[in-house]
């Protein structure tokens, strides 16, 4: 297992590297310079300045050689400075994680914790009453847009009934709060940003779960467990919904780079100063640094949520083993 462990990490090496010259080309490929950020408004700056300043940047010399030169920093875990502050990527990465990552493993849970039992739920009891609204929520929360409905709730629960608030993390007077009412406030604050991430999921995992427990509870070893005398609720929690956590657990892996991706979209409706803000942030500025460091992360967590979901499949069906040769 240890020598197949390291094969696989070494192997995404490659990987990596391939990933993050398409990307630092095609993010090359928007029209406009980081330069102009700062040349555009000015009509005093002279041609010899923008030179100067794209030579501050770098961005006189080819791309290849750009690059490289990103490469070689990379290797020592170095993403460079942001062009738009002078500040290290890293350091302005790492203050935006806290909220990003908590935001999302909030959401997650709240997927996971819900979207299963519904899963099951419609498995076990199709055709029934409540499978049809199982079925008819999965269908909406599939058709509804992101955007429109953190719109909608915000309109709804901010404006019109005051019970939430409408951008960040915290109030304005957060410092002079005890402990309990500083819960309360972030709690209100995340309400609306959590339900929203988690919205989506929601409905695709609760689909995802109904549809595999289904087939695993067609299968002949159910039929022989039940014929065995065993209890309802052992067949379905201890043989049915651990075969059919598979796909769950392949969508659980896949999941892992947006815990710190972030989401571009709540993230700026909501003033959230999170990872998808400062994304965004940097493609509007052209702050070629901040955007691969940014993507770079969501690679490397997305190779390694691949190799998580293989090792989750060795784990959750005891008839998939990982060999010691791949």
């Amino acid at each position: 297992m240890v020598q197949y462990l390291a094969r696989r990490l070494l192997s995404l090496i490659p990987l990596l590297i391939g990933i993050t010259l398409i990307t630092f080309f095609v993010i090359h490929l928007a029209p406009g310079r980081p330069t102009d950020v700062l040349t555009d408004l000015n009509p005093k700056i002279s041609l010899q300045a923008r030179d100067r300043l794209a030579k501050i940047y770098g961005l006189d010399q080819p791309l290849p050689a750009q690059y490289l030169q990103w490469l070689s920093r990379m290797g020592k875990l170095d993403f460079g400075r942001s062009f738009v502050d002078d500040r290290s990527v890293w350091d302005k990465i790492a203050e935006r994680i806290p909220v990003t990552l908590m935001i999302n493993l909030l959401a997650m849970a709240l997927v996971f914790v819900v979207a299963v039992p519904l899963g099951v739920f419609g498995a076990v009891r199709q055709g029934s009453f409540w499978d049809h609204w199982i079925t008819l929520f999965v269908f909406v929360g599939f058709a509804t847009p992101t955007f429109w409905l953190a719109l909608l709730l915000m309109q709804w629960l901010g404006i019109q009934l005051g019970w939430l608030p409408l951008s960040g993390i915290v109030s304005l007077d957060f410092e002079r709060m005890n402990f309990w009412e500083k819960v309360i406030d972030v709690s209100r604050h995340l309400t609306l940003p959590v339900f929203i991430s988690a919205f989506g999921g929601l409905a695709g995992i609760s689909r995802y779960m109904k549809t595999s427990m289904s087939e695993i509870l067609r299968q002949d070893f159910i039929r022989t467990a039940r014929a065995k005398g065993l209890s309802e609720r052992q067949v379905l929690y201890k043989h049915a919904l651990r075969n059919a956590l598979l796909p769950i657990v392949t969508i659980l892996g896949l999941s892992v780079p947006g815990l710190l991706g972030g989401s571009v979209i709540f993230e700026s409706i909501f003033a959230i100063p999170g990872l998808g803000r400062l994304f965004y942030d940097g493609v509007m500025a052209r702050d070629y640094p901040v955007v691969m460091g940014i993507l770079t992360i969501g690679a490397v967590l997305t190779l390694l949520g691949n190799l998580l979901a293989d090792l989750g499949y060795a784990w959750v069906d005891p008839r998939i083993r990982v060999g010691e040769k791949g």
